[in-house]
């Protein structure tokens, strides 16, 4: 069976050197949702942007979210009848932490009723600025999530110089080979 994903960024798109975009160059059966806006994100426009990212895909695609992505999740499966594979959740922010974008309060109140049936990964660094008090990793273990978390590696994205995070390619293989995704 081939895999799908969908990438789904968090505020500002993740650059060309973001491991989620060099994921995306590389592998194939990918795309990325397209909220109107990458900097001003509204939870109407991204949750419709993602519902039809997904709906494209011709099978129920495998979504890799960071930061932002990750509460979009959230509000997205809340809202959303629609199937996925699985859920890879990386650096999931507070929204009620000191670090997190006035711009991105609008998603800030965040759903409580669960991620659902599809199995979802939740990893998270130990020094995260967006997650300083493991808030956001504690929140997504209540809502089904299983958590990984890594030693120190900040919010897991350009700034913290993964590159293509080999580390990640490898979590998240495991975790599909283990639900047979």
């Amino acid at each position: 069976m081939q895999r799908w994903f969908v990438m789904v960024p968090g505020i500002g798109g993740s650059g060309p050197d973001h491991w989620q975009s060099l994921w995306q160059g590389r592998w194939p059966r990918t795309h990325r949702f397209a909220p109107d806006s990458w900097d001003r994100p509204e939870p109407g426009d991204w949750i419709a942007a993602l519902e039809r990212a997904i709906a494209a895909a011709p099978r129920p695609p495998v979504l890799i979210c960071h930061s932002l992505g990750c509460l979009l999740f959230a509000q997205w499966r809340a809202a959303s009848v629609l199937p996925v594979a699985a859920a890879f959740l990386v650096a999931v922010p507070d929204p009620e932490g000191p670090a997190f974008p006035a711009a991105a309060r609008a998603f800030g109140q965040l759903p409580g009723a669960g991620f659902g049936a599809q199995p979802v990964l939740a990893v998270a660094s130990a020094d995260d600025p967006y997650d300083p008090a493991g808030k956001a990793i504690g929140w997504a273990e209540a809502q089904g999530a299983r958590a990984l978390r890594l030693g120190a590696r900040g919010h897991l994205n350009g700034a913290a110089m993964l590159g293509d995070w080999p580390e990640g390619q490898a979590i998240l293989a495991a975790f599909l080979h283990e639900i047979g995704a």
